[in-house]
Order: C-alpha cells, then sequence, then structure tokens
C-alpha cells in the first residue's frame, strides 16, 4: 500500500498544473535611443535576414507603442520603459531638473567617485530614480542570485535601466578614452572590464558616440558583459540591459535622414546579428528573451520638411526670454530674469524673485503663460498645478501631468506646433531633437524575441509603461514597485 500511495504521490506531482514555473536563463533589453518607429521599415530592404529583419520576422511587434508622458528625452525614456512608471512618480523629470532649489543632472551623485578613471564622469548613480525596475524585481524575487548588468555610452543609459540593486553599470569616459563605472557599484573595474578596455580603449577625448564605431564598441562591451558575468550560466534568470546611444547623437547632429544617419542603422544591424549568435552560442536559441525598444523618436530636420512643403522650423525658445522676461517685468512691477531655467518644455521661474517682488506665484505665472502664448508657433504654455483644468487636448493634458513630478518639474510646460522643436531656424540647420508629445518623437518601436515568443503583430494602444509589466509577467515575477502601466499579451 506504501508503495502505491508513493506512485501516486509522485504522478500527481508530474501533473502539469503542478510543473515548476519557467523561466528563460537571460533577458536583454535593447534599447536604441532615439529609434523612432518607421526606422524598423524605412531600411527594411537593407536590413540583414540575421539582423533587426529576424526580429520582425521571428519576433512579435507592438506597432502602436507611444509615450505617455512629456517630455520625451532619453533619461525618462529609459527610466520608464524599465520601471514601467512615468515622471511624477520615478522622478526623472528630464535629462536635468530642478532639486532641493538647484538645477542637478538625472544620475549625479557627489558621494561616489569614477573608477576606472580620475575624471568627474564617474560621479553617477540610479539615487535620483525613485522607484524599482525590472533588475530590482529580479533581485527580489531571486533573493539576490540574479545577476543585472547594464551598458551603454551614456551614464544614463546604462544606471537607469540598471536600476539600484545592480550588479554593475559601465558607461563611455570620453576624457579616459573606455568604459568606467563609479563607487555605487564597486572600489574597482573587474578584470574582465580591464580587458575589453584594453582591447577597444580610444585616444582620450575622442568622441565615440558621435560615430558609428560607437554602435560597434557597446556591443563589444555588451559580448564582455555576457562572458565575463557569465549571465544566463545558472538556474537564476539574469537582466542585461544594453543601450546604443550613438542613434541618438548622430542623429542630433545630422538628422533621421541621410548618409549618416543611414551608415549608423546599418552599423545597428550587423551587430545585432552578431549579437544574437553570440546569445545563440552562449546561452542557447530559445533560452533569452530579448526585447528591442527605445526611449524616444525624434523629428525630422525642419529644413528636410520644408523641401517637401511641409510647415515646420526652429523654436529657438532662448532667445525669446528677454522679451518675455521684460514685458513681464513691465506689466507686473518686477525686473530681472523672471524665467530662470528651461529644460525640454519644463519651465522654471525665479521663486526668489517672485518672492522679493511682493507678487504672487499665480500672477506671474499667468502673466508668463500670456506673453508665451503670443509666439506664432507654441500653442498652449501650462501651469503644471491647473493642468487638469486647463483647456488643452485630452491626450496632451494627460502626457502633462504623467510628467509632472511636483518637487522636480518647475512650473510651466509650453506646447509648441507640430514640426517645431527647439533648434536653430538657420536654412542651413542639419541636425534635429526630440520632447514634445507628438508621434515622431512619441512613436517608438517595441519587439519581443526568443523565450516562448510567438511571431505576430499588433496595432491595439500600448504604452512605453507597459513593457516592465509585460517582461515581468513573462517571468512570473512582480511588477516594479511604481508600475502604472499594463502587462500585454501576445494575441
Amino acid at each position: 500500500m506504501k508503495k502505491i500511495l508513493l506512485l501516486l504521490f509522485t504522478a500527481l506531482l508530474a501533473l502539469p498544473g503542478q510543473a515548476e514555473t519557467q523561466r528563460p536563463k537571460l533577458v536583454v533589453g535593447l534599447v536604441v535611443d532615439q529609434m523612432r518607429w518607421d526606422y524598423l521599415y524605412y531600411y527594411e530592404k537593407e536590413y540583414r535576414d540575421d539582423g533587426l529583419r529576424r526580429l520582425l520576422s521571428q519576433g512579435y511587434s507592438f506597432d502602436n507603442m507611444m509615450i505617455n508622458y512629456v517630455p520625451t528625452v532619453t533619461a525618462i525614456g529609459h527610466s520608464s520603459i524599465y520601471t514601467g512608471s512615468i515622471p511624477a512618480l520615478h522622478g526623472i523629470a528630464a535629462n536635468s531638473f530642478m532639486k532641493d532649489g538647484h538645477m542637478v543632472y538625472c544620475c549625479e551623485d557627489t558621494t561616489v567617485q569614477s573608477v576606472g578613471s580620475t575624471s568627474r564622469e564617474g560621479k553617477m548613480s540610479p539615487r535620483n530614480l525613485l522607484a524599482s525596475g525590472i533588475g530590482d524585481q529580479m533581485k527580489i524575487a531571486s533573493n539576490g542570485k540574479s545577476k543585472v548588468i547594464g551598458v551603454a555610452l551614456k551614464d544614463r543609459a546604462a544606471i537607469l535601466p540598471a536600476g539600484h540593486g545592480a550588479d554593475g553599470a559601465y558607461w563611455w569616459d570620453t576624457s579616459a578614452g573606455h568604459f568606467i563605472t563609479s563607487t555605487y557599484y564597486m572600489s574597482q573595474l573587474p578584470e574582465w572590464v580591464n580587458r575589453i578596455n584594453n582591447k577597444i580603449a580610444t585616444q582620450p577625448g575622442t568622441d565615440v558616440k558621435t560615430s558609428v564605431e560607437g554602435v560597434t564598441k557597446t556591443f563589444q562591451m555588451a559580448e564582455a558583459a555576457l562572458y565575463g558575468e557569465d549571465l544566463g550560466d545558472d538556474e537564476y534568470t539574469d537582466l542585461l540591459a544594453v543601450s546604443v546611444s550613438s542613434t541618438d547623437a548622430i542623429t542630433h547632429a545630422f538628422g533621421a535622414r541621410g548618409k549618416e544617419n543611414h551608415d549608423v542603422y546599418m552599423e545597428l544591424d550587423r551587430q545585432v546579428a552578431s549579437f544574437i549568435k553570440t546569445l545563440d552560442r552562449r546561452v542557447g536559441a530559445g533560452n533569452y528573451l530579448l526585447f528591442l525598444t527605445a526611449d524616444h523618436g525624434g523629428a525630422h530636420n525642419h529644413n528636410v520638411l520644408k523641401s517637401l512643403k511641409q510647415p515646420a522650423g526652429g523654436l529657438e525658445i532662448a532667445k525669446q526670454f528677454d522679451q518675455i522676461n521684460q514685458a513681464v517685468g513691465q506689466k507686473l512691477g518686477m525686473s530681472g530674469k523672471i524665467i530662470k531655467n528651461e529644460n525640454s518644455g519644463l519651465l522654471y521661474l525665479n521663486h526668489d524673485l517672485i518672492a522679493s517682488s511682493g507678487k504672487t506665484l499665480a500672477e506671474v505665472k499667468q502673466a508668463v503663460i500670456d506673453e508665451m502664448e503670443k509666439l506664432d508657433n507654441i500653442l498652449y504654455v501650462v501651469d503644471y498645478d491647473r493642468a487638469l483644468t486647463t483647456s488643452i487636448p485630452q491626450p496632451i493634458r494627460e502626457r502633462i501631468v504623467n510628467g509632472y513630478n511636483k518637487k522636480r518639474s518647475g512650473d510651466l510646460f509650453y506646447v509648441p506646433r507640430a514640426g517645431w522643436e527647439n533648434v536653430s531656424n538657420k536654412p542651413d540647420y542639419r541636425g534635429t531633437t526630440h520632447a514634445q508629445w507628438n508621434p515622431y518623437d512619441a512613436h517608438i518601436p517595441f519587439l519581443l524575441y526568443g523565450w516562448h515568443v510567438t511571431h505576430g503583430e499588433t496595432s491595439e494602444p500600448t504604452y512605453i509603461t507597459d513593457i516592465a509589466p509585460t517582461i515581468c509577467q513573462m517571468l512570473h515575477i512582480q511588477m516594479p514597485n511604481s508600475c502604472v502601466g499594463n502587462a500585454k499579451s501576445m494575441k
């Protein structure tokens, strides 16, 4: 009888309902900085079968992926992808923002030191990020056994995706000519980092971010991390967060069309193909989950648009501030720099000046709004504290509210007309930028590939904040602690 009961118990354990939850050995997050959604298809005929086209032909694409906040910039994008949250909650309000009364860079941390160089480039950490990320949740779920590594040329693109509990984040120090980190993570570089640095280092001062070479070096570092940290080598799922920064730097300088843009995406395609082969060889095809997305899109150069008879131009917003400060000062009997700072549409007013003038903040805000809305190419200027009751279209209002962190975002946010970004308005200007709610800045790719991914696509509305909960659901772990997105399924 005992033998029969033992057999029955063993059989029950083997039933599908009792099977242990399966997880991939490795999650690879690939963020392509300033990759518009349409780049998946604009260069499609030139992509390799084993590169980006492989992700399209074998992966699952969420074609209607939008960013649901403003401003649409790098630090926020990387934070929102991995936290599933918005600036209002994760606290990264821009690449630089006001904190404790002064402007700070998003990853600035004066309590840490550079590791791998003697410059200030390593005085960085994730401490300004107020939310947990995918990697943090993996650490919690595995009781610290999962490994989490971030790699990028930009510090913020390595640090913010890796999160608070990362085993390491590595970024490029131009002054040193190689990858570094900070004492937030470790006291000295691992030997595998020294080896790859010896192999790919450049002359100090060489800016690889604005070159195709920067894409190559990013993937060389990612591959070195894969082997150096033995990622995907045990029963605990690891995370390798990789961000490609050169696509952004080159597009800023040369625009969203032309030889420079073409060449950087061809190199991205080659490197993706090579890296997938490395993952297949090292971790095993089907054993890793890869997702590709972007932190934001980017506008076409306004001179290119005008050549196609499209209304467009450069705002050159800072040139308007002297006129606005003077007009507001005359109206309210004030003198001085009333608009103190501007960053990606966020306007910070001079609170000390306002307090000493005897005027209320509300009075000054309204006066600035009135003057700025007289500008031809500004549609709205919104008082953050009254955004919900301002007469602007609901989709834009929601994005402004989502992007507003009361302690960091400033006082006002301006919305220009479509086709106008805050760049030079000169007729020979070639570059571009991003920050707005419009589809060219907010429509980004989101592709899943590999472990338990079926081929297909959907046009259902999806948001950047849905990425983290989708990945966490696939891993059967809790979503990040400030997540506002929803897990999406492959239909």
